[in-house]
């Protein structure tokens, strides 16, 4: 076994870890890497950010993501290992090796649950600090009506002019989450160049005096042809919560993917947060599976 380290992959080392991705993707029925990953594996990652290739002779095997520390959390990363080297000490190696890259400080993403990286974690010391359920529910089910608060119209995002607003809205509707609520300009720039973006299904809310963004809700479609939904983002201005904005732009999203002939939709929601699964429970949807993130050091 032989283990690379990159800060940035080149052509044929990505299309690799691609069909690596996709393997892994068929045998598990879920992706082994998150957005952000797969957009680090297309574009390039940012400062900081390690690739790293485990190789078995010169076939590859595994593939590893390391992004920068959090200034409080520290380090995080993804792994995933071919299906037809699995159960052979690959992953222990690539994980053990990626704690080493890290630093011995690492906060690690097990994509659906899986029982073998379960296994694999605590074989090396980590244990479980978050978990994210997917949920999701038939979009030929009923909805309810919007109710928008007064003084509250919904419109489509416009890219280019809304984007500096959003990035602020952004970043105070998500201050307690580091992930979303630090998005850069380039962080939405990369998603607007992706071929599922549309802003039709991208609703901002705006208060009309004085104008401004108060809420969004940012639609997605997975397939060519769509096949799937999802509540991509939905966030609302600290001042505006408790009034049913959160609700009436999950419900105008929900509307449009229906729009859209799309038979299902699902979201992301953390286990934590009691009050969004709540409110998506009363929408219609249940968990589908839980994405499990193991910290070490």
């Amino acid at each position: 076994m032989r283990v690379d380290v990159r800060e940035r992959l080149d052509e044929q080392e990505a299309a690799a870890v691609a069909a690596l991705v996709e393997a892994a993707t068929r045998a598990d029925s879920v992706s082994p890497l998150n957005e952000h990953a797969m957009l680090h594996l297309r574009y390039g990652g940012g400062p900081g950010s390690r690739a790293l290739l485990l190789y078995d002779g010169t076939t590859l095997t595994g593939f590893a993501h390391i992004d920068p520390a959090d200034p409080a959390e520290g380090p995080s990363g993804e792994l995933v290992v071919h299906p037809g080297f699995r159960g052979r000490g690959f992953g222990r190696h690539l994980l053990g090796a990626t704690l080493d890259e890290a630093g011995g400080r690492l906060r690690l993403w097990a994509h659906g649950g899986h029982p073998g990286a379960e296994r694999l974690a605590a074989a090396l010391g980590f244990t479980k600090a978050r978990s994210l359920w997917r949920m999701g529910r038939p979009l030929a089910e009923p909805l309810p009506s919007v109710h928008l608060p007064a003084g509250v119209r919904l419109r489509a995002f416009r890219p280019g002019s809304d984007d500096d607003a959003w990035l602020k809205l952004n970043a105070r509707a998500f201050a307690h989450h580091p992930e979303q609520g630090s998005w850069t300009s380039e962080d939405l720039r990369r998603r607007e160049q992706e071929s599922w973006f549309d802003p039709a299904g991208f609703f901002l809310a705006v208060r009309e005096d004085p104008p401004r963004l108060v809420g969004f809700h940012w639609t997605k479609v997975h397939g060519d042809p769509g096949d799937l939904g999802e509540v991509y983002v939905v966030g609302v201005d600290p001042d505006e919560q408790g009034g049913g904005l959160g609700k009436a732009l999950t419900v105008a999203g929900l509307t449009y993917l229906r729009s859209r002939g799309l038979p299902e939709v699902m979201l992301y929601v953390d286990e934590d947060n009691p009050a969004a699964i709540r409110l998506y429970t009363a929408l219609g949807f249940a968990r589908w599976d839980v994405d499990v993130m193991y910290s070490h050091g």
